[in-house]
């Protein structure tokens, strides 16, 4: 009886038809009617409001160049990373606000917040970014401070007289 069953199911394998594999659509581009692109980033306690636009490469932060806004080299190259990434340097024109969190942060949240938007206005970008990690929010918060205890998880300096 376990024979016939295994020849059946080989018999019902060898007619069954392969599936078929779904070609998924992109989802339609999100342009407003100026022609930018709109996302939030986040990271930390910062929050990033992110319009992206076709121009020439410029980014501007808080009405601030991003050079003179983000002084740090390191915090420049965090936010140019998305374009990088899509060989799109110097093809887009940046305009966000970001607040909260310390510069560090705000970095983060700006390079989130622009590489939504770029899936927004190209949403063939989403697994180049989905690969890199530029869409996923970083989760980590500073922990809070717990009762009994100096800081966070620090005790208080024991005395023994």
């Amino acid at each position: 009886m376990a024979e016939r069953t295994l020849t059946s199911l080989g018999e019902l394998a060898g007619t069954a038809e392969a599936p078929r594999q779904v070609e998924r659509e992109l989802p339609q581009p999100r342009i407003d009617d100026l022609g930018r692109s709109y996302a939030t980033g986040k990271r930390k306690n910062a929050v990033a409001r992110v319009w992206v636009k076709p121009g020439r490469g410029r980014i501007e932060i808080n009405g601030r160049d991003s050079a003179i806004y983000f002084a740090r080299p390191v915090l420049r190259m965090l936010i140019s990373q998305p374009f990088i990434v899509a060989d799109r340097m110097g093809q887009f024109d940046v305009l966000c606000t970001v607040a909260g969190g310390g510069l560090s942060g705000q970095a983060g949240a700006v390079r989130h917040g622009i590489s939504r938007a770029l899936v927004f206005y190209e949403p063939g970008l989403r697994p180049l970014f989905k690969r890199a990690g530029f869409l996923t929010r970083d989760p980590r918060v500073v922990e809070r401070k717990k009762y009994g205890r100096a800081k966070a998880r620090r005790s208080f300096q024991f005395s023994k007289r």
